[in-house]
């Protein structure tokens, strides 16, 4: 696991050659069809070379929830697991990684008198301020939230106000009662410094662009029944694009809150990975890291 652009899938791939592995993706964006020059998705021959299950495997005009992951990577897991090889998960959205490991709650059902009441309240102060009354309320949950992810910080504050129990109490009884099925060795790549992140974010996103990236966001808002406000499309740089493509924004406005946008994405990923119990970290450009994680990798197995 890893912030974007730390290369989780090269990584993933040399990992593939010196051990059984069969990947599976843990990416939320990856998941959608059609999606495929903004998500970075590995091309035709590196599928073909290293398949990862778990892409397209979704329309980007339906949804695809943590429980949605789980029940599927344990289905492809088993199936690794029967075949006689280890589920290698690679990705970047932790909370996928989180709900896997630690074990998804069984969380009340949405209400819509709570949301429209939320979402009221943040028209009229703003997503900052109803932020800080989750934090309020449940500062653990809060403590991982943007104070302007406004799905997250409605779907927090709405458990609490619905139960009258925090998502976090939620989360960790379920914690407690995690299947003990499967054994994980937690590998986070993590660039020592920031501004190298930054760089291969900026390059990456000028690859996208210079590839195709406006394009594929034209085809996809031209289809009838897809939206903006569709999960799909809030992904990071699709969300940007649509602005420009609808007359909000001029290109490099998009391209530069496109590029602040993925900046933001990485610093809650490394934020997530520092939460997270018993990781191994390593970077991923430093010389030797191939062979320190295979090390890592042999023990664990050996254990």
């Amino acid at each position: 696991m890893g912030p974007t652009a730390a290369g989780k899938t090269d990584v993933a791939i040399s990992l593939r050659k010196r051990f059984p592995v069969d990947i599976i993706s843990v990416d939320s964006a990856l998941v959608y069809r059609g999606m495929d020059i903004g998500t970075a998705k590995p091309d035709t021959e590196t599928l073909r070379r290293a398949p990862h299950r778990l892409i397209d495997i979704r329309d980007p005009e339906e949804s695809y929830s943590a429980g949605d992951f789980v029940r599927d990577a344990r289905t492809e897991m088993d199936a690794i697991i029967a075949a006689g090889n280890i589920p290698l998960l690679v990705g970047g959205t932790m909370m996928y990684f989180r709900a896997l490991t630690g074990g998804i709650a069984a969380l009340p059902s949405a209400d819509v008198e709570i949301r429209a009441q939320i979402d009221a309240d943040a028209e009229k102060s703003g997503w900052p301020a109803v932020h800080e009354r989750l934090r309020a309320v449940d500062p653990q949950v809060a403590e991982r939230i943007n104070p302007n992810d406004s799905q997250r910080i409605q779907r927090a504050l709405e458990v609490f106000l619905s139960s009258g129990k925090p998502l976090s109490e939620w989360q960790n009884e379920a914690q407690a009662k995690r299947d003990q099925e499967f054994r994980f060795v937690k590998i986070g790549l993590q660039i020592a410094t920031r501004k190298t992140l930054h760089e291969r974010i900026e390059q990456r996103l000028n690859f996208m662009l210079n590839n195709g990236f406006l394009d594929e966001v034209k085809v996809l808002r031209e289809r009838e029944g897809l939206t903006r406000d569709h999960p799909s499309m809030r992904s990071v740089g699709y969300r940007q694009l649509w602005e420009h493509l609808a007359g909000e924004t001029t290109f490099d406005e998009a391209r530069d809150k496109s590029l602040y946008a993925t900046r933001q994405l990485a610093k809650r990923q490394i934020t997530w990975l520092r939460s997270e119990s018993e990781l191994k970290s390593f970077d991923p450009i430093e010389a030797g890291m191939i062979d320190a994680i295979s090390t890592t990798l042999l023990e664990f197995f050996d254990a």
